[in-house]
């Protein structure tokens, strides 16, 4: 064995260039082997222990990046470790090669150390109580003082120096560092939160009115957000100011599939009344209503037979209001309309009176996000309601306009005349 070294060193001193070249294709020969192998072992091993196949990981969100980061230390151990015995390698080469390959070390464990840190977070968010305990929070602040320890060990690593003593100098150029890079810092760590947070995304409606913005996210830069406003202008945020100011994302509006119809309409007051059986009778025209009715009546007149004596006085029983069949009227229309969303909450109601009327609120979503069309469907809803009022005896308010008090006047002319 010792002869075969011998010859291996004399080859290699008398053949210097190739040598090196032998000596480092079988270096990164070994590593690739080395990372193949613990890759393969190291996966398998930890899906075997799971007792869980590779898709069905994936199909239980359960996020198992962090082995095959780890399995990328090993090569890099193995480059550090046998690159001095590689021939004629020149030591400034060596001393390099070694500091970058544990600057990656550290970089790489950082990694695994952050993904398995939100597989933890993953995990617990499915328990009943993650929405009141949540540990986000707690994992984001673990994950910032993981990278920073990796920035210091991997700026000590390629520069072969103590890390004591880059925090020793860091302290004194932390108040000059904050001073100039002031908005470049808090824009950054704007972006790591927004990133991380999933607070906007390029291509979501986002409204903040404090600085006229009301449109699309077109560009997300580290010190500006791009917003294309309905107007077409283009307003330009700061990033921090999505993470100090309040603002509006409809992206949940997009992805639910329906958009939210909120209208009142405005009732005289003076027109509400009881339903006459006359009224009944022409109300039943309504295929909307027919069961309403039916079953309103039979309520009505089974809690009037408990009154015996009493019931014969009409301010003793109850009856059927106008107000109240149209409220019905408007809620089964609404039901049966096409570009209402049927699976989402579907309410009409009567909100407290003011000095312009009574106000019947309509509260429904479309069955489509698209502004255009979402117009479309409101104003026809509208448009029919507006016009089937009168058939209830119902009236809508409004202030008295110009032609109002022209005509009352001139019908107050012939009056004062006699």
């Amino acid at each position: 064995m010792q002869e075969q070294l011998e010859i291996i060193n004399t080859w290699s001193a008398e053949n210097g260039q190739l040598a090196m070249w032998l000596g480092l294709a079988i270096l990164l020969t070994l590593s690739w082997c080395a990372n193949f192998l613990v890759k393969h072992i190291l996966l398998r091993g930890v899906f075997h222990l799971l007792n869980l196949e590779k898709q069905q990981c994936e199909q239980r969100g359960l996020d198992l990046r962090f082995v095959a980061r780890l399995a990328n230390v090993v090569p890099a151990l193995v480059i550090s470790t046998l690159i001095h015995k590689v021939p004629q390698l020149p030591s400034l080469i060596v001393q390099v090669t070694i500091n970058v390959t544990n600057a990656f070390v550290v970089l790489t464990i950082a990694i695994a150390l952050s993904n398995l840190l939100n597989l933890i977070n993953s995990l617990y968010s499915r328990r009943p109580d993650a929405r009141n305990k949540p540990i986000k929070g707690y994992i984001q602040l673990l994950t910032i003082v993981i990278y920073a320890v990796a920035v210091i060990l991997m700026i000590a690593a390629l520069f072969d120096r103590s890390p004591l003593i880059l925090l020793s100098g860091l302290g004194a150029m932390a108040a000059v560092l904050m001073l100039i890079f002031q908005d470049t810092i808090l824009s950054l760590v704007a972006s790591v939160q927004i990133s991380s947070n999933d607070v906007i995304r390029v291509g979501d409606w986002v409204e903040m009115p404090q600085l006229n913005a009301d449109g699309d996210v077109i560009d997300i830069a580290l010190h500006t957000v791009k917003v294309q406003n309905w107007d077409r202008t283009i307003t330009t945020i700061p990033t921090r100011r999505f993470m100090t100011d309040p603002f509006k994302n409809w992206r949940g509006m997009q992805e639910s599939g329906g958009r939210r119809i909120k209208r009142s309409l405005m009732l005289d007051q003076q027109s509400i009344s009881f339903v006459s059986k006359e009224q009944i009778k022409a109300l039943s025209r309504f295929k909307l209503l027919q069961q309403y009715l039916q079953e309103k009546q039979a309520e009505i007149d089974s809690w009037n037979a408990q009154l015996a004596e009493q019931g014969k006085e009409p301010v003793n029983t109850r009856r059927i209001t106008n107000i109240g069949t149209f409220r019905a009227y408007v809620l089964h229309y609404l039901k049966n309309h096409a570009g209402v969303h049927q699976q989402m909450i579907t309410m009409v109601r009567q909100l407290s009176p003011t000095a312009d009327g009574l106000p019947l609120e309509i509260y429904c979503f479309t069955n489509t996000t698209a502004w255009v069309v979402y117009e479309g469907i409101q104003s026809d809803i509208f448009d029919h309601l507006y016009a089937i009022l009168p058939e209830f005896g119902l009236r809508v308010y409004q202030h008295p306009s110009g032609l109002d008090l022209r005509e009352l006047k001139l019908t107050a002319l012939p009056q004062q005349q006699d």
